[in-house]
């Protein structure tokens, strides 16, 4: 069991950076692949990126087509934390952001879908103007 707790959202101008941070608990977050979706006003949650961690090969990350280039997925095990660096923020990018883990300790998986995630924070508003 691992409870997830966002934040670092707000409001900033387009163009603007944020840095959101999402804190687990528990004592084996390592062992999680953790994800980051988005639900802006009126539509699904989609996918944003993930990140695993492999024994062998170390930190992996992959992203949707429209963050790539834009946001970066980053974690430190020691602080229990996974961020999501945004930058050159766009009003489209305006959502509930949502941190996600599922255990997976081989970091083998290749992460993209909602319901590849058991574990959902309570969500943090991003809203960016124009």
């Amino acid at each position: 069991q691992v409870q997830l707790v966002e934040s670092g959202g707000g409001l900033v101008q387009a163009g603007g950076s944020l840095r959101l941070s999402c804190a687990a608990s528990g004592r084996t977050f390592s062992n999680y692949a953790m994800g980051w979706f988005l639900q802006a006003p009126g539509k699904e949650r989609e996918f944003v990126g993930a990140i695993t961690v492999n024994s062998w090969s170390g930190e992996r990350t992959n992203y949707a087509d429209s963050v790539k280039g834009r946001f970066t997925i980053s974690r430190d095990n020691a602080k229990n934390t996974v961020y999501l660096q945004m930058n050159s923020l766009q009003p489209e990018d305006t959502a509930v952001y949502y941190c996600a883990a599922t255990v997976d300790p081989w970091g083998s998986t290749y992460y993209n879908r909602e319901g590849q995630f058991g574990y959902w924070g309570q969500g943090t508003q991003v809203t960016v103007s124009s």
